[in-house]
């Protein structure tokens, strides 16, 4: 293409030249033309678009010394963006793993990220495993790297975050869209949104309302969910204004754990091994310590994954937001953000895993109070106070997915407890037993008689104050700098105690710091350069942002001793009158992780990232890519098994190596700085498209991500893989388009973790999904 490009200057110039001449031949007078061509935005870059709310208001990308992808609604739907994990389509470090089918956070840097709405921090999965995120009222995602500024305060996961800004009400002009989908495996979706003022120029509203009934290329899974979002905007005089959104959402969805027994042959050839567990008492129902004798292998349909047509699995949720702002006076402006969310979730899976959200209630208020000093000199004040109460119950203690063998009968997945098992829980409701939220001696043997996992009744108040000071030195120096302090009063008790026990409780009173310095300069107009660096001290929570007391009936001190830092230089290329948009990175980040049994893995990341932008009739692309070096930083790992042949016995030696060791059995590796698995080193995105005409266009998608290991010890590495995409658009009226996409159109087989932080690396694997194509009908009236 480079060289057409090269032929076709040269033949315009030539052409240009002999006219030129052929002028100067009639006339005697040489004729010289100047001409250029309009740049017409198609919305597909974030160059222009301004940020508000984690540093300030209405800043622009080089105001801000971050990394970050600002995504917008023209972007969301050119880009195929229908939820978290699509964001690797167009911003650097956000590979992720597949979150069980469901994901609920973003993966950025490698880590879990936090999800914010409004600049508030959401409810959201318990280490990504949660509630599906629906788009409808979304208008904007900003995915900005590292953690939370000190505006937003303290908070759970530090890779970074993405902030969902909402779809606003228009005072001046009506609008209405109604978008219709169908896909492949009967995948079904209809919106409709409706703007309107109501008194104009004053207050105005609008609605959004969607329906997806989704079937499914995975067995035994579908997704049907409901969305209603209506906002209200007033402006009650020229220097306030007022928004109220609110949201209700509830969902059906399948918890998809892919494929387990992930051996080479399987990511390779798709090469299963067949053999049912058998428990160390003969049992052939999958427990820990079951041992596989190899019975063959098979070609195992992509399709075949670890789910089960009689599991429950629904959530139900409402959120409000309240933004109100005011300009005090010229210099002074006060800004009011109010948040409040209501969850509630069950699950109960015939593999013995039940969680169940109760009540989940979250309500926070923001205050923030801006003043200029003068033009240079800006000054935020910020109050912060979060309530979070949470009561739950949940059971993963007996789960066992190595032994089971997918391709026998369902029954092969199924765990029923045993009176040993079940007299270790708690009978919740006739059937459904969970642990209890503490550990208890019944036969006063000095050890517990139960198994814990996250059941809680919790309740936590978290109190922030923050400054922000924001200092424009000339016309080519600006600093940044930020200092917070978070009260946390927590308090847990365990709701439901066995019969004749006391139930355990206990509170906790903990401060966490957090601080941030940048400094951005000009080199010229269109060249800033930028430095970055923060601390944070965030907290490790359970499901739905509860607390749950550890097996000695405590809050541990170290679930607010998670420590992360953040060293950050960048470049960041806004040329004026230009269709590009350049930007770069390099990264220092470590934080802690929490584990399973209660202790923190610190794990240090390294990276690069670099973003393009070319956005200018008739033609637009983007580029993204990152490095990453994720290691543990002299820590500790832990894993469901240390190897996949732990789970086998030798007797195939041809199939595979047996250790006989059984699995599950949770293994933990010693303190190491080997490379974090299930994070690939380098990935690659390129989105491009054409306008053929005015009503048609075309365009296409790709990504590439390099080789990495599934497991700690990297006996299973998941190759190089790509995916393309194709998508063609064509308006068929004036307010009337169709569009068609393609996706995966090589029909690539490629695999991801199903979990974050590697530790069912060695049990399970998804299955990405096959070609597939989608039909998308928009009219706007």
């Amino acid at each position: 293409m480079k060289y057409s490009l090269i032929a076709l200057s040269i033949h315009f110039i030539f052409q240009t030249q002999v006219a030129n001449a052929q002028e100067v031949e009639k006339t005697g007078v040489e004729v010289i033309e100047v001409s250029g061509q309009r740049i017409i935005n198609h919305g597909f870059s974030p160059k222009n678009t301004k940020i508000s709310g984690p540093f300030g208001d209405d800043l622009g990308l080089d105001d801000i010394a971050r990394s970050m992808t600002p995504i917008t609604s023209a972007m969301m739907e050119q880009l195929n963006i229908t939820d978290l994990q699509d964001i690797l389509a167009i911003t650097p470090s956000s590979y992720s793993a597949t979150g069980f089918g469901a994901p609920s956070l973003p993966t950025l840097r490698g880590q879990l990220g936090e999800l914010f709405q409004d600049g508030m921090r959401r409810q959201a999965g318990n280490n990504g495993f949660g509630v599906p995120l629906s788009f409808n009222a979304v208008d904007q995602l900003d995915v900005i790297k590292g953690a939370p500024p000190v505006l937003f305060g303290s908070s759970q996961r530090n890779g970074g975050f993405v902030n969902l800004q909402s779809k606003r009400a228009s005072t001046q002009e009506s609008a209405a869209k109604v978008k219709f989908t169908a896909g492949r495996w009967d995948q079904y979706s209809a919106q409709l949104d409706i703007s309107a003022p109501i008194v104009k120029g004053e207050s105005g509203f609008r609605i959004s309302a969607e329906h997806i009934d989704n079937g499914s290329f995975y067995d035994h899974s579908s997704f049907e969910s409901d969305s209603l979002f209506a906002v209200f905007s007033f402006l009650p005089d020229d220097k306030s204004t007022w928004d109220i959104n609110f949201e209700f959402y509830q969902v059906e969805f399948t918890d998809n754990a892919g494929i387990n027994r992930p051996t080479q042959a399987l990511i390779d050839h798709g090469l299963y091994i067949t053999g049912q567990g058998v428990q160390p008492n003969s049992s052939l129902i999958p427990g820990a310590g079951a041992i596989v004798s190899p019975t063959g292998q098979v070609q195992i349909s992509r399709s075949t994954v670890l789910t089960d047509p009689d599991n429950a699995n629904e959530a139900e949720t409402f959120l409000l937001h309240s933004i109100y702002t005011r300009e005090l006076s010229g210099q002074t402006r006060l800004k009011n953000s109010t948040y409040y969310q209501h969850l509630t979730r069950d699950e109960i899976a015939q593999n013995s895993f039940v969680e169940i959200i109760a009540a989940a209630d979250t309500a926070q208020n923001r205050l923030e109070l801006s003043h200029d000093w003068n033009s240079q000199q800006q000054t935020i004040l910020a109050f912060d106070v979060r309530y979070n109460k949470v009561r739950g119950y949940s059971q993963f203690t007996t789960e066992a997915d190595d032994p089971i063998d997918l391709t026998g009968p369902i029954e092969n997945r199924r765990i029923p407890l045993t009176p040993e098992q079940q007299a270790r829980l708690v009978e919740l409701s006739p059937g459904v037993f969970v642990s209890p939220g503490g550990q208890y001696d019944i036969n006063n043997d000095n050890i517990g008689d139960f198994s814990l996992s996250d059941t809680t009744d919790s309740t936590s108040w978290q109190t922030g104050f923050a400054i922000q000071q924001d200092s424009q030195w000339s016309e080519r120096l600006r600093t940044n700098f930020g200092y917070r302090i978070d009260f946390y009063d927590v308090e847990a008790r365990d709701p439901i105690a066995p019969a004749g026990q006391i139930a355990a409780r206990d509170s906790i009173n903990e401060i966490l710091h957090s601080g941030q310095a940048s400094i951005n300069y000009k080199l010229d107009t269109d060249l800033t350069i930028y430095a970055a660096t923060s601390y944070n001290e965030a907290t490790s929570n359970s499901m739905a942002g509860g607390n749950s007391l550890g097996a000695d009936n405590l809050i541990s001190e170290q679930n607010f001793a998670t420590e992360n830092t953040l060293n950050e230089v960048g470049i960041k290329y806004l040329p004026d009158n230009s269709a590009w948009y350049v930007d770069g990175s390099l990264f220092n980040q470590r934080r802690s992780l929490r584990n399973r049994d209660g202790s923190n893995s610190g794990i240090k990341t390294k990276g690069v990232e670099l973003q393009v932008f070319y956005d200018a009739a008739p033609y637009w692309f983007n580029v993204s890519y990152s490095y990453l070096d994720a290691r543990y930083d002299n820590s500790a790992s832990f894993q469901s098994s240390s190897q996949i042949a732990d789970a086998f016995d030798n007797t195939r030696p041809d199939i595979i190596q047996g250790t006989s060791v059984g699995a599950p059995s949770f293994a933990a590796f010693a303190p190491s700085t080997r490379r974090v698995q299930g994070i690939p080193e380098q990935s690659l995105s390129v989105n491009g498209g054409i306008y053929l005409n005015e009503n048609w266009q075309a365009g296409f998608a790709a990504l590439y991500t390099s080789s990495y290991p599934l497991d700690f010890l990297a006996t299973v590495n998941i190759r190089d893989q790509y995916t393309l995409g194709l998508n063609t658009s064509y308006a068929i009226a004036e307010n009337t388009k169709v569009r068609f996409d393609i996706n995966n159109v090589t029909n690539q087989k490629n695999w991801r973790p199903v979990f974050e932080g590697g530790y069912f690396g060695s049990t399970l694997v998804f299955p990405e999904l096959p070609i597939n194509a989608k039909l998308t009908l928009t009219h706007s009236f």
